[in-house]
């Protein structure tokens, strides 16, 4: 095995040497380099990568934007290559269109059912390629795309069926991607009563919420979607 200090400093000249580029072509050189290495039997690589706007002031100015962190992961083993892209703290609200009622209830469930409330949600989700090479760039883009799309155009009856048609939308827009993980909080905005003060408050005040939250997962693939399981080694379900 390298020496860690080995793999920082390969890690650089290699940056340096083929430039970064897209992230996926990134790591994907960086396992080509260890998968040459006859001792080595595998590899895992993980990437984020963080969005920066050029300050018009000087051209060599920047400001770290807001909003998700894009997010790669390349993984091999043998002569098997999986490439895998995500997003993550992508944070989504939409002001109305989403009701939840119908539920089971028994003696301890608190929540009240409505038909309107505020949906938001922060959305973490990882997707698998079918192949090892690609328009990473343009392929992100058009599931991102499709991931917020299918929130907003979505009447949600469940945050649970915002994020199966959130999945089937990014399947359904980039055909290279064959299985997406995906998982939302419901970070939950409650009405604010203001009737201590002799105000009415008709929809219009809420606080957002830091006290427990559901946390909710899907996983979708494709029918004929070739079974990857090694594929998902060292990424949270």
């Amino acid at each position: 095995m390298h020496a860690t200090d080995t793999q920082k400093n390969t890690v650089f000249a290699l940056a340096r040497e083929h430039g970064v580029g897209a992230t996926e072509d990134f790591l994907l050189t960086l396992a080509g380099h260890w998968r040459a290495q006859e001792w080595v039997n595998g590899t895992w690589f993980g990437a984020e990568q963080h969005t920066w706007d050029r300050l018009p002031t000087n051209g060599h100015s920047f400001a770290r934007t807001g909003g998700a962190t894009r997010t790669a992961w390349v993984q091999t083993w043998g002569e098997e290559t999986h490439v895998l892209a995500g997003v993550r703290d992508l944070v989504l609200l939409k002001s109305t269109g989403s009701e939840f009622h119908g539920f089971p209830r028994d003696r301890y469930t608190t929540l009240g059912e409505t038909d309107d409330r505020i949906l938001a949600t922060s959305v973490t989700a990882t997707w698998r390629y079918a192949d090892a090479a690609g328009a990473w760039d343009a392929r992100h883009e058009t599931v991102r795309e499709a991931l917020v799309e299918a929130f907003a155009r979505t009447h949600s009856l469940a945050l649970q069926q915002t994020i199966h048609a959130m999945g089937e939308a990014a399947l359904d827009a980039c055909p290279e991607a064959v299985e997406i993980r995906i998982s939302c909080p419901n970070k939950h905005h409650f009405l604010v009563d203001l009737s201590p003060f002799g105000l009415d408050n008709p929809g219009e005040v809420f606080v957002a919420a830091d006290r427990p939250y559901g946390l909710i997962s899907a996983t979708l693939s494709r029918a004929d979607a070739p079974a990857a399981p090694q594929a998902w080694a060292g990424i949270a379900p």
